[in-house]
């Protein structure tokens, strides 16, 4: 993850609730919680901070997405690198359309209205839940945010600080106010 030593690069990312941090994940397995992972500061990627940018200081258009697409990764992505996608078994990405009512208003868990809170938090406001797996899916260490249902672009990713092994028939989700993501911090 990059370190920003420009005061104003980090002024620019704390105003855009676009772009935040995974703090906390949960992975069901067989409808049951069975681990609830920390992740670790996520990183924007090399794509997103050029979007973030171009459209804060350079007033282009940042053209984030109408569909957000949650992926798992067995090998991180890094600023610069895709890593290794969960493939196979019936693995497929999550889409999560962008909007009020799908994402939380950085006031509280669950809002639905403009955020106007002071933590640059957000989280999920429904479960976000993949494809049963119908083969083994590998062990998970991240997930990311990417632009598009299949190949794109990756705008965030985050590191689980203990990473889960994913068999073929568990249930993998992340419950509602679970993929949170914070930017001001």
């Amino acid at each position: 993850m990059k370190r920003f030593n420009s005061i104003l690069i980090a002024g620019l990312l704390a105003v855009s609730s676009l772009f935040s941090v995974p703090v906390i994940t949960t992975v069901v397995v067989a409808s049951a919680v069975v681990a609830t992972d920390y992740a670790q500061a996520g990183a924007l990627t090399d794509y997103a901070e050029n979007k973030v940018v171009d459209a804060l200081i350079r007033a282009q258009s940042i053209g984030a997405p109408a569909t957000w697409y949650v992926a798992l990764y067995t090998t991180c992505p890094t600023d610069s690198t895709s890593g290794t996608e969960v493939s196979g078994g019936s693995y497929a990405r999550v889409a999560v359309t962008a909007g009020l009512t799908q994402w939380a208003g950085t006031q509280a868990a669950a809002s639905t209205t403009a955020s106007s809170g002071t933590g640059g938090t957000t989280s999920n406001n429904a479960t976000i839940t993949f494809p049963t797996p119908s083969a083994g899916w590998g062990t998970v260490t991240c997930w990311g945010l990417t632009d598009a249902s299949t190949a794109g672009n990756i705008w965030i990713y985050s590191t689980l600080t203990t990473s889960k092994t994913i068999n073929s028939g568990d249930a993998v989700s992340f419950a509602a106010a679970a993929a949170t993501f914070q930017i001001d911090n």
